[in-house]
């Protein structure tokens, strides 16, 4: 892997720190962030709620609170009806907690992902029907490409509101309220990247806003920065950009999630092994809320996450929870004997395609996004894995920087029967025998822009330093630029010239601990995932790519160093 040097504006880094009075190198990762302007920098490194946009200049929003009220005045019954990953189900606890707080009695469904696939489909909408007759259905976190199924939802007089943040791909649906952004808004709008519940946020603003504005007792008690809990959540894991609206809702969000009161928050924070009140971290999410909310939905009835979150019951919580949990372990077996055939495939079948399609007709549906992630990220191609549902192959598609799956889908449609997504995260559905024929289409369509001048990976270097300028000021520096994720990715420090303090020490097979000298006569302790097989060695310079990041242990906070990547030093 190539390391490329930082590139930002020296003149514009320099502008920064003298008008901001902050360190060269905070200056530098703002200016590498293209954000350049005082003003600009200042929101972004303290971010406030108070920076929001009024929620009426989303599009047809002002249409959905005025819908919501005249259903509340009125006693109609509501349908809500999510997707069955974090944002969906985030999005349907949130709209539901605040429809209750002012008196409604909202019904609530999720789709069973194995019987009737994604989203707002025919056989959800006929399940959902049969249970419930609603005078008013909010489909959130999908519904933008569901045509028929609102027009079918029409003729038998049900109202329609639908919140999604997912690209369009072919007409939009009619006679309904439909919010979302990339569909109606302008592109450089605060809000244009908010995933459904970030959207549901500005939805449940307006309305208690409004509710406000004519007197509303119950909307004056709300506070709305406690949900941010929920927001947070969904937000993090659907991989949305953490700039704009995305990054205030996620910096306070993890703050209320750490302090959160909430029965199913406090009971999943105790079966993922963290630990109430202490400070919360995006991978936290990533990694250990998010795949045991996800889990359910893969594997099972994803209503049942949900009920864990609009539950005020501790002890059903904790159940649920540990249902969660178990599913969470099933669903890291089947994954691990899905990606290993997967990748046999690749390598045996497909080892020079730049897209990669696999199937296998015992392949579990709900587990081939995350395998094609893993396929995407070891290989550095889209990938598209698929597993068979009846006669069609269903699946998810995971992209690379670069690669637009919208686009290559778009020219594949032909082989399609039912495709959408993002950018980067995609869901395909086609018939058995066209399998083949997508194949090779998809990888003549990702070769194209290959041969347009697609880069091999490179580790982006976002500032250099030697080791005697490390020193706690570093870490408070970057704590300003947190949360990380998508659009705000961790900063990968350069260190010329390193030597370590002693050999490093192995751990779990697989890992290494080690000590650097630093700034005062002190070390800071770093850990090397993954990295056994290339071990650093005491007495020789190097030079070091590393995060620079907290250990939090016991109550201590200690700054420590994780490494990325390491070559002899060319200082």
């Amino acid at each position: 892997m190539q390391w490329k040097d930082p590139e930002p504006s020296q003149a514009m880094a320099a502008a920064l720190k003298a008008s901001l009075d902050v360190s060269e190198m905070l200056a530098a990762l703002l200016a590498a962030r293209n954000i350049v302007e005082p003003e600009e920098a200042t929101v972004f490194l303290q971010p406030r709620l108070v920076h929001l946009e009024d929620p009426f200049k989303v599009t047809h929003l002002d249409a959905a609170v005025e819908r919501l009220r005249h259903a509340m005045a009125h006693q109609e019954r509501m349908l809500i009806v999510g997707d069955y990953d974090v944002d969906g189900v985030t999005s349907v606890a949130l709209l539901t907690r605040i429809l209750r707080a002012f008196g409604a009695d909202p019904i609530y469904q999720v789709p069973r992902r194995l019987e009737e696939g994604y989203g707002l489909s025919l056989a959800m909408i006929e399940r959902a029907l049969s249970e419930a007759s609603p005078d008013l259905l909010i489909a959130l976190d999908c519904g933008t490409n569901s045509v028929d199924e609102v027009a079918s939802l029409r003729k038998q007089g049900v109202d329609v509101i639908i919140v999604d943040h997912h690209q369009s791909t072919d007409a939009l649906p009619e006679d309904c309220i439909l919010i979302n952004p990339h569909v109606f808004d302008s592109p450089d709008c605060a809000w244009r990247n908010l995933c459904t519940v970030g959207l549901v946020f500005k939805l449940v603003h307006g309305l208690v806003k409004s509710f406000r504005e004519a007197g509303n007792e119950v909307a004056q008690d709300i506070r709305l920065r406690d949900y941010l809990d929920l927001v947070s959540m969904g937000t993090i894991a659907d991989l949305v950009p953490l700039r704009d609206e995305n990054r205030i809702f996620t910096r306070f969000g993890l703050q209320a999630l750490s302090k959160s009161k909430r029965p199913g928050v406090r009971a999943l924070f105790e079966v993922s092994g963290l630990v109430q009140g202490q400070e919360v971290q995006p991978g936290d999410i990533s990694f250990k809320l998010g795949p045991r909310i996800n889990a359910s939905g893969r594997l099972a009835d994803a209503v049942r996450p949900l009920d864990m979150l609009l539950s005020d019951d501790l002890d059903a919580s904790k159940a649920v929870a540990l249902e969660l949990n178990e599913l969470n372990r099933q669903r890291q077996s089947i994954e691990k004997h899905v990606a290993q055939e997967a990748e046999h495939w690749v390598t045996k079948y497909q080892p020079d395609a730049f897209g990669m399609v696999t199937y296998h007709e015992d392949w579990h549906s709900g587990v081939v996004g995350i395998v094609a992630g893993k396929l995407a990220r070891r290989f550095f191609r889209p990938s598209i894995v698929l597993g068979k549902e009846g006669e069609w192959a269903k699946g998810s598609g995971r992209s690379i920087p670069g690669i637009n799956l919208v686009e290559i889908l778009a020219e594949c449609d032909e082989y399609l029967n039912s495709w959408g997504g993002h950018p980067m995260a995609v869901g395909v559905s086609l018939p058995l025998d066209r399998i083949d024929a997508f194949r090779c289409a998809f990888d003549e369509a990702v070769s194209i822009r290959f041969k347009e001048g697609m880069e091999e990976p490179t580790l982006q270097i976002d500032y250099w330093l030697n080791a005697d300028q490390l020193d706690e000021a570093c870490w408070e520096d970057l704590d300003l630029l947190r949360p990380f994720g998508e659009g705000n990715p961790e900063p990968i420090i350069g260190i010329r010239g390193a030597e370590l303090y002693t050999s490093p020490v192995l751990f779990g097979d697989r890992h290494f601990r080690f000590q650097l000298p630093v700034a005062e006569n002190k070390l800071i302790q770093g850990i090397a995932w993954n990295f056994a097989d290339r071990l650093l060695a005491s007495g020789e310079l190097v030079d070091l790519a590393v995060k620079l990041q907290w250990n939090c242990w016991n109550g201590r906070k200690l700054p420590q160093l994780e490494l990325v990547d390491w070559c002899p030093s060319k200082a």
